[in-house]
């Protein structure tokens, strides 16, 4: 009986049909993007622990992260902000384009002046958070979590102004931490003692140009650099070699995550949804109902959704409120739900954890108004915690706090410390 035999397929043809595969399927060849800092990154990266920020491969944690925490608050620590959303706005009409988009009065931002900011779609609820840095008379750049091209040239619409994202093409690294400004100095950034909390200046470096900020996520001393992406790594270098002595260190977004939770930072669609991206009604939120009330100004002209803000101010029709809460015990509330008189659902944390800074168990929270608005007492927390391989469920007594919940003197000190 003659027997069958497969013929082995040669090398080419193998790597065709391969070819033919993936091209019919190109999401599982798809990878995340690398930032201009990627070599540097991935060379620290020990632990492999990665997640998606707008698209491209971010650490959570480089080598430790409760040791890189530390490093934030006792050293300096680097983190590679170039994900970032960021935009260039110019132009003769740029400054009043801003100020009817954004909440806060744009005219007031003085040039080298940056300031924090939201914006709101027509019925006054946020889009999304961000930094506005005024980099001369006619040109800023926006920084935000999310992207708004379309919805920034639509509302550019008469105005004497050019958009453009750049977010690929400017690199960005946050430099936190009490040794920050030593380290500047030591990398040869003459000048920096100069800059106050939110004031921005521009230093040569490597034929070119970084913009440096007294800005950070951390509520800690520190600074933000931008810099074109071909002069990234230089910049890093630059950094690394100036703060080996000074203990600087390269870490993630858990990290980072914790420090601004004890500043009391809020962070989009983790503390609030943002309204692009809320499928229920009851999830969107207006700047008084997370905190970013400060920012209207009555006194300001017609800008997004400013009718819709006021009138829920005069009808009392804001519902929810963010507040920071300290909860008994050590064990961290993350995600809990948070009761009244123990029985009453009135909302959840979105953010939780215990402060080696503070050494207290602290947490954000929007809570369903008159809860944590007028009504501070007899709030609880639903934890679960993990008790000899069981789940335990724990109801943990909260009580309503003032963020941030640590404040440091060294943030806003002028010049700053030399550690």
């Amino acid at each position: 009986m003659a027997q069958a035999t497969r013929k082995k397929p040669i090398a080419s043809e193998v790597d065709t049909a391969l070819e033919a595969r993936l091209a019919a399927q190109p999401h599982f060849r798809t990878l995340r993007l690398g930032t201009p800092f990627q070599p540097r990154i991935d060379a620290l990266g020990l632990k492999q622990d990665w997640y998606s920020w707008a698209g491209y491969r971010a650490p959570h944690s480089l080598w430790d992260e409760e040791l890189e925490y530390f490093a934030i608050r006792s050293q300096a620590a680097l983190f590679d902000i170039s994900p970032m959303t960021k935009y260039r706005i110019e132009g003769p009409g740029a400054e009043a384009y801003l100020d009817r988009v954004t909440l806060r009065d744009v005219t007031r931002l003085q040039p080298g002046r940056v300031h924090y900011t939201a914006w709101c779609d027509d019925d006054g609820f946020v889009l999304d958070d961000g930094t506005l840095f005024r980099l001369s008379p006619t040109r800023f750049r926006l920084c935000s979590q999310e992207r708004h091209l379309p919805w920034l040239l639509d509302s550019a619409i008469g105005y004497e102004v050019s958009i453009e994202e750049e977010t690929e093409a400017v690199a960005g690294l946050a430099l936190q931490g009490p040794t920050s400004f030593a380290i500047l100095r030591d990398a040869g950034f003459a000048g920096g003692e100069r800059l106050k909390v939110f004031d921005l200046a521009e230093f040569a470096h490597d034929g070119a140009t970084v913009t440096i900020s007294r800005t950070g996520f951390t509520g800690d001393l520190g600074y933000e650099l931008f810099v074109p992406a071909d002069k990234a790594l230089s910049l890093w270098d630059r950094l690394m070699m100036a703060g080996e002595l000074r203990g600087i260190r390269a870490i993630g977004y858990t990290a980072l995550n914790r420090a601004r939770l004890e500043a009391g930072l809020i962070v989009a669609n983790a503390d609030f949804t943002t309204s692009e991206h809320a499928i229920r009604a009851d999830r969107l939120r207006m700047p008084d109902e997370i905190g970013l009330g400060f920012m209207v100004d009555p006194e300001k002209g017609h800008f997004n959704g400013r009718r819709a803000i006021f009138e829920a101010r005069t009808k009392k029709k804001l519902r929810h409120v963010l507040v920071g809460l300290e909860i008994e015990g050590n064990i961290p509330a993350e995600h809990a739900i948070v009761y009244y008189r123990k029985s009453q659902e009135v909302g959840l944390v979105s953010a939780a954890m215990w402060s080696p800074m503070a050494k207290r168990n602290i947490a954000i929270a929007s809570l369903q108004r008159p809860y944590g608005d007028t009504i501070v007492d007899d709030l609880w927390v639903e934890i679960y915690a993990m008790r000899e391989l069981q789940y335990q469920k724990l109801m943990k007594k909260a009580k309503v706090v003032q963020r941030p919940f640590i404040k440091l003197d060294r943030r806003t000190a002028s010049p700053p410390a030399d550690f």
